[in-house]
């Protein structure tokens, strides 16, 4: 998405409202560089992460999805990525220069949250079915 289509105040109610998503416990957007701009913990979740450690898990997501897009041209850029742990799942929506990183609820059905994050965000809903 170019950056000229949304304001971080657009993105940041986008933010609060994937809050309002039961299973969600972390919503942030984050830069190419791994800095948080918008985003914080569902009220009343605790992280397992210090912040020097989010920090860390931030920036390393940056890395990964810029060196993931060395493989765009033959196999089409990433809409979202996801990773299940014991305790929480992580997933990731690159757009343009930023990223959505998402934590959930362990039990959480991946593909079902991704299309309910996908028709939040609006922005790349047409992209995601090939028009």
């Amino acid at each position: 998405m170019s950056e000229e289509k949304f304001s971080i105040e657009d993105i940041k109610n986008k933010i609060k409202d994937i809050l309002a998503e039961p299973e969600i416990r972390f919503c942030g957007l984050i830069d190419c560089k791994g800095e948080l701009i918008a985003g914080d913990f569902k009220e009343g979740v605790v992280p397992f992460e210090n912040d020097a450690r989010r920090r860390q898990i931030f920036q390393e997501l940056a890395h990964r999805i810029a060196n993931r897009k060395g493989f765009d041209a033959n196999l089409g850029r990433v809409k979202y990525s996801s990773s299940r742990r014991e305790k929480v799942v992580m997933m990731s929506f690159p757009f343009g220069r930023y990223i959505l990183m998402i934590i959930a609820e362990p039990s959480v059905n991946i593909d079902k949250l991704a299309w309910k994050i996908i028709y939040k965000l609006e922005h790349q809903w047409s992209e995601f079915h090939g028009l």
